[in-house]
């Protein structure tokens, strides 16, 4: 099993900044596609960004500019630098990591979840 714990998330002002952290443990033999997603009330889950094993990177046109996303391939964490928040960007964000386990299977797995609020 590969299990993802996210930290970060919290409460900050229009304008700020915030760095969510999501770390992957478990039967990892590698990791592909590793993204940020979200998923604000009565709306759908969104992709924010995401960077595959080469480092290309891609992002929802909503964040481009002001979100940053980054990978630790040898600590298995994924980044998200948010900076220039709007309140727009409140929701509970989620990390998903692809990849394959030990026994070469594939797996998609999600974090729990972190709540980002931007209000002032």
């Amino acid at each position: 099993q590969v299990q993802l714990v996210e930290s970060g998330g919290g409460l900050v002002q229009p304008g700020g900044s915030l760095r969510l952290s999501c770390a992957a443990s478990g039967s990892i033999f590698r990791i592909n596609t590793m993204g940020w997603y979200r998923q604000a009330p009565g709306n759908q889950r969104e992709l924010v960004g995401a960077i595959d094993s080469g480092g290309s990177l891609n992002y929802a046109d909503s964040v481009k500019g002001r979100f940053t996303i980054s990978r630790d391939n040898a600590k298995s964490t994924l980044y998200l630098q948010m900076n220039s928040l709007k309140r727009e960007d409140t929701a509970v964000y989620y990390c998903n990591i692809k990849g394959l386990d030990t026994a070469f299977r594939g797996f998609d797995s999600w974090g729990q979840g972190t709540q980002v609020t931007v209000s002032s």
